[in-house]
């Protein structure tokens, strides 16, 4: 497993004031809570929480019913403890509706940051579920929309960009959750005006390094899918003590650790993990309250689980 280098010590130190928590006051949008980690859009200046929530899987359940009612409380939470951005996409099956249905039960004001997808290999039928995600969420406008795993990204890229200047959406993005795609998005990256995109990184997974930190110099935001990975590594990691120098650290159980990781590098600005439990939830927020961590924290942090 890769570690961080000495560059990258060199790097967090120039970028840590653009990680730090922020009061709520500064953040343009409604938040329920004061005390969560706010980091910067770079092609706006715009803040959002640095802990967002995953939809994928979790939320494709049924419009109605007890698993529903759970979903709701799972959203109602996140809401509550000061989250912002909420991800899905056409592909995680009823995922969508199920987020528009919870949200007509909630009053979350302005503090949504709804961010969806398009998927589809043809042309018109992304531009159906393009419309299809407003219907479904009940927004007149999406803060972001991403091309969903790169699928043929050059048509519906151009569609997005086009809505972005009709003012339907605020932000444009590409996504991958593959490694296998990462030279092609590198090229995206270098080429495209984006202003997000989302990948797969986590402390067992760091080959999205070097994107990162391309994604810093063309100021391009990133989101991190998978930041638990997938709930393996939570699963794995779970198994064996949190070191006792953690509890210097702040870091009170290992969703925090994990995340926490993730959040304080500087080029990150939003992990969106997914979870289907409160209390899942509630661990997963309270790394966006603790502070960001320096890079000789990372270091130390990464060697351990390698060590796992």
């Amino acid at each position: 497993m890769p570690l961080i280098t000495r560059r990258d010590c060199i790097k967090a130190l120039g970028l840590a004031s653009a990680a730090t928590a922020l009061p709520a006051h500064l953040f343009a949008r409604d938040l329920k809570a004061s005390n969560q980690a706010l980091k910067v859009i770079p092609s706006s200046g715009e803040q959002i929480p640095a802990i967002g929530m995953g939809t994928w899987l979790t939320f494709n359940v049924p419009t109605s019913g007890p698993i529903f009612e759970a979903r709701l409380k799972v959203l109602r939470e996140f809401f509550r403890l000061g989250g912002g951005m909420v991800d899905s996409s056409p592909m995680y099956g009823n995922a969508e509706a199920v987020l528009g249905s919870c949200l007509q039960r909630l009053d979350v004001g302005e503090g949504l940051f709804s961010a969806t997808k398009v998927w589809s290999v043809g042309a018109e039928q992304g531009r159906q579920q393009f419309v299809n995600s407003f219907k479904l969420w009940s927004q007149k406008q999406f803060d972001l929309q991403q091309v969903h795993n790169l699928l043929n990204w050059q048509a519906h890229l151009k569609m997005l960009q086009e809505a972005k200047q009709d003012g339907r959406i605020r932000y444009i993005g590409v996504t991958t959750s593959h490694g296998r795609r990462h030279p092609e998005l590198k090229e995206i990256l270098k080429q495209e005006p984006l202003d997000f995109v989302q990948l797969t990184y986590n402390a067992a997974r760091t080959e999205a390094e070097p994107l990162i930190e391309l994604a810093a110099e063309r100021g391009i935001a990133v989101i991190v899918n998978r930041p638990l990975g997938g709930g393996r590594l939570i699963g794995r990691v779970q198994r064996e003590p949190l070191p006792s120098w953690a509890r210097d650290l702040g870091i009170q159980h290992w969703p925090d650790f994990l995340l926490r990781w993730i959040t304080s590098h500087p080029g990150v600005t939003c992990a969106i993990p997914a979870t289907s439990q409160v209390v899942h939830m509630q661990e997963n927020m309270s790394a966006g309250r603790a502070p960001i961590l320096d890079a000789g924290a990372r270091l130390r942090m990464q060697r351990y689980i390698a060590q796992l």
